[in-house]
């Protein structure tokens, strides 16, 4: 996948709609909307060849497993996306914002892909990746995408010597 420069009886019913009708007629107006589904879990990014100073395309293998999903009713209990694109880059610019659409894969058997768009920063030896978007295709089409990645990036002198071969690292999402 090409990339541009440019993170799931009755009396019990009727207390919990009750409950809930409660939460929403007290909620503020402009309260933001609750998740419809958080999961989280790990990715791995690989780089091949390795990531040094001077920049070079760079095949980037993206993995991410969500082990743990809740929401969306009950129905999606994990989840993963997984990706393979080149860049031409080095570690003076590895950081660069992207757009890109990210197919996820539910435990249901069904996927929902989002346009997305990713910025990154550097921050105590981490990685930060933050992707938004609107997932707009499949399950839960039109709903909002944040999704936070955090690879720690502790040998940063390899840039000087064999370079980056990738990380792993936590990753959340949040569709609402």
């Amino acid at each position: 996948m090409a990339v541009s420069r440019s993170w799931k009886r009755s009396a019990a019913l009727a207390v919990g709609a009750s409950l809930t009708a409660s939460a929403l007629a007290a909620a503020p107006a402009d309260a933001a909307p609750s998740p419809l589904l958080q999961c989280q879990g790990t990715e791995s990014t690989t780089y091949d060849p390795t990531v040094v100073f001077r920049p070079r395309d760079v095949d980037i293998t993206v993995e991410g497993r969500f082990d743990s999903c809740v929401g969306g009713a009950g129905e999606v209990t994990s989840g993963a996306y997984g990706e393979r694109f080149t860049l031409h880059v080095g570690c003076n610019n590895l950081l660069d914002g992207f757009q890109d659409r990210r197919t996820f894969t539910w435990s249901t058997g069904d996927s929902s892909v989002a346009a997305v768009t990713g910025t990154t920063n550097a921050v105590a030896g981490q990685v930060i990746t933050t992707i938004t978007g609107t997932v707009v295709q499949g399950r839960h089409q039109g709903r909002s995408v944040l999704q936070v990645i955090t690879l720690p990036q502790p040998d940063l002198l390899l840039c000087f010597t064999t370079g980056l071969r990738g990380a792993t690292g936590v990753t959340t999402l949040t569709l609402t």
